[in-house]
């Protein structure tokens, strides 16, 4: 029993080690594998070779010195005929409706009373303030 449970401490000793549970341990973790002082570097290890920002020329990839290759998607667009643009762009629009979330006819109904309202509340506030200033202006210039 006392071997097993042991083991078992040390099990969690070691997970909790290597995996940190809080939001501060995992911080510290992160500071101390930054500073070099982590448990990586105190094993000896390194980076593979091959990892961005690793080696003499850090971030260095093979081909930053060229230009990034065009995609096809804007010069095949200019090569068809009006037709099949047309058809693309009908392709498009579908595609981007069925994406949209539609509402439910309770939702729609709820949507549409809510405007119906609020355009109500402004027509009366202009109506209002529209009397407020057109009597003003009697009183001011007089009839």
């Amino acid at each position: 029993m006392s071997e097993d449970g042991e083991k078992d401490t040390e099990k969690e000793q070691k997970s909790s080690a290597s995996r940190p549970n809080t939001a501060a341990a995992r911080r510290e973790r992160r500071a101390a594998a930054r500073a070099g002082t982590g448990s990586d570097a105190k094993a000896g290890k390194t980076a593979p070779k091959g990892k961005a920002g690793s080696g003499p020329d850090k971030g260095k990839t093979a081909g930053k010195d060229r230009p990034t290759p065009k995609r096809g998607g804007t010069a095949t667009a200019e090569k068809r005929s009006l037709f099949g643009r047309i058809v693309l762009f009908l392709r498009e629009v579908w595609g981007e409706l069925r994406k949209v979330i539609w509402p439910t006819r309770k939702q729609m109904v709820t949507y549409t009373a809510v405007v119906l309202v609020f355009v109500a509340f402004m027509i009366a506030l202009v109506y209002l303030l529209d009397f407020v200033f057109l009597e003003g202006v009697d009183f001011v210039f007089g009839d």
